[in-house]
């Protein structure tokens, strides 16, 4: 039997969180033995630390913090020498740098980290970004492995030397996609949202931080609402710019237009209810909320970054916005919600598109193979 550790920096109610928590809790239990370390302060800790053996680390936090960075590695050595895995699989930025370099320490064999979307990108400062494309880089040196979600993060991998293109195998953060499709919703929910039936209801999810550029996602409503009074936006999610989403949507007179709805767990009833899903992210890997909407037959509208490419194909599954470009993407909403037929259409392509590659037991067995190929079992 293997002993698998996942390390992950926070257990938010994200699609990265949730698809660690869901292989470490439905990985085979005959042929591997999981455990999970994370930082503290999460959503989900109550949920993981019901399901599976979990340790808490106070210092290991997103933000760069070097006292704090420096306590998380000392800690979480500690426990993989304690622990001694035959695996280490890191997820999330901070946690792939903080936990490859403990698990490195510790002298375990196997160390694989998933990318769910690269640490640096072209919003950073320059010293920043150089700085999270060196500590790839180094982290890479004792990898065994690169996860990614498409072949577009190879590429940006190879082209910035992070590793050679033999190191990445590609397997997506999949979802539930049996439930999404068979979900029965419940259709007074909508009317809950929106009372009034000619009401068009678009509808994004995301942690208030600056990644899911909800600023653009407020612009873009505010040139949609002055064309189509009938439109209702909700973001889904909370996070460190509330106060700063909450004024924009005051200045730009969208009270009652536009709602904050904080964090759900009907996430699936939201999306049935919803017209138009849009993402306006400055970079991702493959967002499994995206998975998510077209699984409930929702058109997407999103920002062509990371691996949203893979699924979102343009005029066809929904529609694809260079990044900033608000009115573009207001010009694809008006056009979907004021156009029943080829909204329905679109967004029944983008439920038909969703197949076994994207589903999550599917990806857990390629995760259980993955351990075996590089233990040589």
């Amino acid at each position: 039997m293997l002993k698998v550790c996942y390390i992950i920096t926070k257990l938010e109610l994200g699609g990265a969180q949730k698809f660690t928590l869901y292989t470490a809790e439905h990985i085979d239990k005959d042929k591997f033995e999981a455990f999970l370390i994370t930082g503290q302060g999460g959503m989900l800790d109550d949920e993981a630390s019901e399901k599976l053996k979990m340790y808490s680390i106070p210092g290991l936090v997103r933000e760069i913090s070097p006292v704090k960075d420096l306590k998380a590695l000392f800690h979480i050595l500690k426990i993989l020498r304690t622990e001694k895995p035959d695996i280490v699989h890191t997820h999330s930025s901070k946690a792939g740098i903080v936990g490859r370099l403990a698990a490195k320490l510790a002298g375990v064999k196997t160390i694989i980290h998933t990318i769910h979307g690269y640490s640096f990108n072209d919003t950073q400062k320059r010293h920043i970004k150089y700085l999270y494309i060196f500590l790839e880089r180094f982290c890479s040196l004792f990898s065994d492995k690169l996860i990614v979600e498409d072949e577009g993060d190879i590429e940006k991998g190879v082209k910035h030397k992070i590793a050679k293109k033999e190191k990445f195998t590609i397997i997506c953060s999949g979802i539930d996609t049996l439930k999404y499709k068979e979900y029965e919703p419940d259709p007074e929910f909508r009317n809950s949202l929106a009372p009034a039936k000619s009401a068009k209801i678009i509808i994004t999810v995301g942690p208030f931080k600056p990644q899911k550029n909800l600023k653009d996602f407020i612009n873009a409503a505010s040139v949609v609402c002055r064309a189509n009074g009938d439109a209702a936006f909700f973001i889904v999610g909370d996070g460190e710019l509330r106060k700063e989403l909450e004024e924009q949507i005051a200045s730009l007179g969208l009270s009652g237009k536009v709602a904050l709805l904080g964090w759900r767990r009907d996430i699936i009833d939201l999306l049935y209810a919803c017209d138009v899903f849009v993402m306006t992210s400055l970079w991702e890997g493959l967002p499994r909320t995206i998975l998510d909407a077209m699984c409930c037959a929702k058109p997407v509208i999103a920002n062509d970054v990371g691996g949203i490419k893979r699924v979102v194909k343009d005029g066809e599954t929904g529609y694809l916005v260079k990044p900033y470009d608000f009115q573009h993407t207001a010009e694809k909403i008006l056009y979907l919600i004021n156009n029943d037929e080829i909204r329905l259409k679109t967004g029944q392509n983008a439920r038909d598109s969703i197949g076994k590659e994207f589903d999550i037991s599917y990806n857990v067995r390629q995760h259980e193979e993955l351990y075996r190929q590089v233990k040589g079992n």
